[in-house]
C-alpha cells in the first residue's frame, strides 16, 4: 500500500518538474528570440544610414566634377571636396561601426565649411548644377539626420535590453555588448543666437 501512495506523488513531481522545465525553456526561448530581433533592428537601422552615406558619396563625387570646372579659381574648395570623397571611399568597405560613424561626421562637418566657404567664390556659387548638387547634399545631410535619430532609439532600446533582468543573463551568455550612439557632428547642436 505504501508503494501505490507514492508512485502518484511521484508521478506528480515528474509532471510538475517537466511543466517547469518546459516554461523555462518557453521563457529563454522568448528571450533569446527578443535578443535576436533587437540585434537585427539595429542592423537594419545601420544600413540605412549606410545607404543613404552612400548616396550623399555619390553626390560629393558629383561635386568633385563640377568643382573641377572652376578649377583654376577654386583650387582650396576643390582640395576639400576630393579629401572627402577620398576619406569615404578609404572607409568604405571597413566593417567597423565606429570608424564609420567618426568618418561622416566629419565630412557633415566638411560639408557645412565648404558651403560656407563657396560664398568667396561668386562663379561657383551662380553654377545651375552646384546649386542643385548642394540643395541635394543638404537634403540628405537632413536625412541621415533623422535615420541617425532612428538608429539611437534603436540602439537605446537593445543597450537597455541586455543590461535589465532576465535579458542580461542571455545577453552575457550570447557576448551581447552595448553598441554606440551615432552622435551628430561637433558643433552642429551649438546654439544660435537670433538678433531681431
Amino acid at each position: 500500500m505504501g508503494i501505490m501512495m507514492i508512485m502518484p506523488l511521484f508521478n506528480l513531481i515528474i509532471y510538475v518538474v517537466a511543466a517547469i522545465a518546459i516554461v523555462i525553456l518557453g521563457i529563454a526561448i522568448i528571450i533569446y528570440n527578443v535578443l535576436v530581433a533587437l540585434r537585427n533592428n539595429v542592423r537594419k537601422a545601420w544600413a540605412n544610414i549606410d545607404v543613404l552615406l552612400e548616396k550623399r558619396h555619390d553626390l560629393i563625387s558629383r561635386l568633385v566634377d563640377v568643382v573641377k570646372g572652376y578649377e583654376k579659381y577654386e583650387r582650396t574648395v576643390l582640395v576639400q571636396v576630393t579629401a572627402m570623397r577620398t576619406e569615404w571611399m578609404q572607409i568604405q568597405n571597413v566593417p567597423d561601426v565606429k570608424a564609420k560613424m567618426k568618418t561622416s561626421n566629419q565630412i557633415s562637418q566638411a560639408l557645412k565649411s565648404l558651403f560656407a566657404d563657396v560664398e568667396n567664390y561668386p562663379d561657383l556659387k551662380a553654377d545651375r548644377t552646384f546649386l542643385e548638387l548642394q540643395q541635394a547634399i543638404t537634403e540628405m545631410e537632413n536625412q541621415i539626420a533623422d535615420r541617425r535619430e532612428f538608429y539611437n532609439d534603436t540602439v537605446n532600446t537593445y543597450n537597455i535590453k541586455i543590461q535589465i533582468f532576465p535579458f542580461v543573463l542571455f545577453s552575457s551568455l550570447l557576448e551581447y555588448k552595448p553598441l554606440p550612439f551615432f552622435q551628430p557632428p561637433a558643433g552642429s547642436t551649438d546654439k544660435i543666437n537670433v538678433i531681431l
